[in-house]
């Protein structure tokens, strides 16, 4: 009885939506026209009448979207069914608050339906949440690249990292009730590389850029950067794409909103046709390009390793999981004065730890993976290992010239745009004054250049652009004599760099620096 209903009502929706379209270009009665059939009290009372029928069939929905997801999918039809004889019996008389519900409800329960009907042909494992394998032209262009392309080396060197990683992600998908396929979604987002950084600054196995990350419980301080930790992030991103999926109801759509956000490809939903039902592939062409490809690579890492034998990859093997055990350690220490004590070496412990930004453990309570039978023994020996500190921020000094930009001088210098304004206090990137002195950080460890040998018979100016006193520690300015120009102000200059006092330095030659007076 229940097929047959569904039956009549997927002709019924057949023909809904091919007269949509039109309903929809249709204008509605304005308020007047509507006040010139039906007086204003009416027209409540007709609402008041029918708005708790049409609430009805909105729990309805709810109901079986609940259904669906248990993997009822014949009490998910049922409720819909109900659903659907529900607001066949609203009557609008052209009110427009009714006539918008009712046709609201009339689309969700048209898309539920097509939805649960295609979850139940084509899917991976048979689910009403799998991932449906799709083989069309697009998904085909990226398994040729993967098995015989360009990125035939990316690819096998990815899949061989997947072993150290998915057991692991396989067990906190399980724990999610996630289709266990998403566990090869690193090797498109990171490569399994767990200190993966995309040009967008999204880090780690699951390429979180720093907002997800923190809405999702990923912390980041001095010490650590939790997008890569391997467990951690693995946590976070089966969180986000729950809610991905509850948000647009299939898994192709998900993935597209997981790789360039939700707020993007739910505009590009709401830009497009009523009749519109949600489908990644009626996305494609609209999504960026990145966006538009990472879908059917995915797709196409599915079908590979599914028929690893078909592509000539069935002797390529996976490396073994990691093995290790927690200690919880509360000291400032360094990596390599663990490694030391514990028979190990630091990039063991770096790849068990990859989260530590400077290999450097915070004061707090840490929980650090360690080999397996290793723990009794750093733990004796805890006491000994010094404590280390991370490297302090380089700053050198820079006057703004005629014509700069805060992006050229970044480029400049290797650092960012944002760090630049950040310890300048500038708010706006696009206005800078030409004259201003602006503090420079630098990557990395606090070097300063040190003063050559005496026994050297030239110097040469640092390859990166530094700050006067990092110039001058090259030369005594004692020992320079009286020549002919160029001096050392004209040198400086040509290298960026400002001098506070140049009356003090214009007798310093060029001839004094290269015959090393």
């Amino acid at each position: 009885m229940i097929r047959k209903r569904i039956v009549i009502l997927l002709i019924a929706l057949t023909l809904f939506f091919g007269c949509a379209q039109t309903m929809y270009n249709t204008p509605v009665s304005t308020n007047m026209e509507v006040e010139n059939e039906m007086s204003t009290a009416e027209a409540e009372k007709v609402s008041d009448r029918m708005q708790p029928v049409l609430d009805q069939a909105l729990d309805l929905c709810q109901a079986s979207q609940e259904f669906w997801q248990k993997g009822e999918l014949e009490n998910a039809l049922e409720a819909l069914d109900q659903a659907y004889s529900l607001i066949l019996e609203v009557e609008t008389h052209d009110i427009p608050k009714l006539i918008q519900q009712k046709e609201d409800l009339r689309f969700m329960i048209s898309k539920r339906i097509l939805e649960i009907h295609a979850s139940r042909t084509t899917v991976v494992n048979g689910k009403h949440n799998a991932i449906p394998l799709t083989l069309n032209e697009h998904v085909q262009r990226e398994i040729d690249r993967f098995t015989s392309g360009r990125e035939i080396d990316f690819f096998v060197e990815s899949y061989k990292r997947s072993g150290k990683y998915r057991p692991k992600i396989i067990k906190e998908l399980k724990k999610a009730g996630l289709p266990i396929e998403l566990s090869w979604l690193p090797l498109i987002e990171s490569g399994y590389k767990a200190n993966a950084l995309s040009r967008a600054r999204a880090l780690g196995l699951w390429q979180f850029i720093s907002s997800t990350g923190y809405k999702f419980g990923l912390k980041r301080d001095k010490y650590i950067d939790e997008r890569l930790d391997f467990e951690k992030s693995t946590k976070a991103a089966a969180q986000y794409l729950h809610e991905l999926h509850q948000i647009f109801g299939d898994w192709t759509t998900a993935l597209a909103a997981y790789n360039c956000g939700e707020g993007k490809v739910l505009r590009v939903i709401r830009s497009q046709n009523i009749n519109y039902l949600d489908n990644f592939w009626d996305l494609y062409e609209l999504l960026p390009r990145e966006t538009a490809r990472y879908v059917p690579r995915f797709l196409a890492t599915l079908h590979i390793v599914q028929n690893l034998k078909k592509y000539g990859m069935e002797n390529v093997e996976t490396y073994p999981p990691l093995q290790y055990e927690i200690l919880q350690v509360s000291k400032q220490v360094h990596l390599k004065n663990i490694a030391k004590e514990i028979g190990t070496t630091e990039d063991e412990l770096r790849e068990l730890n990859p989260e530590l930004r400077y290999r450097i453990l915070p004061s707090e309570n840490y929980d650090l993976r360690i080999p397996p039978g290793t723990s009794e023994l750093l733990l004796s020996k805890i006491d000994t290992i010094p404590v280390s500190s991370p490297p302090k921020r380089a700053y050198i000094y820079h006057r703004v010239r005629y014509g700069e930009t805060l992006s050229t001088i970044a480029r400049r210098y290797r650092t960012r745009v944002s760090s630049i304004m950040r310890v300048n206090n500038i708010r706006r990137s696009n206005y800078i004054v030409a004259g201003k002195i602006l503090k420079i950080p630098l990557s990395g460890s606090s070097r300063r250049y040190r003063p050559a040998k005496k026994s050297q018979v030239s110097y040469k100016l640092p390859a990166t652009h530094v700050g006067l006193f990092d110039v001058l520690s090259l030369f005594d300015p004692h020992q320079l004599c009286h020549q002919s120009v160029p001096n050392v102000c004209q040198i400086f200059g040509l290298y960026g760099i400002f001098i506070w006092k140049e009356s003090q330095f214009d007798h310093f030659r060029i001839s004094d620096i290269i015959e090393g007076k």
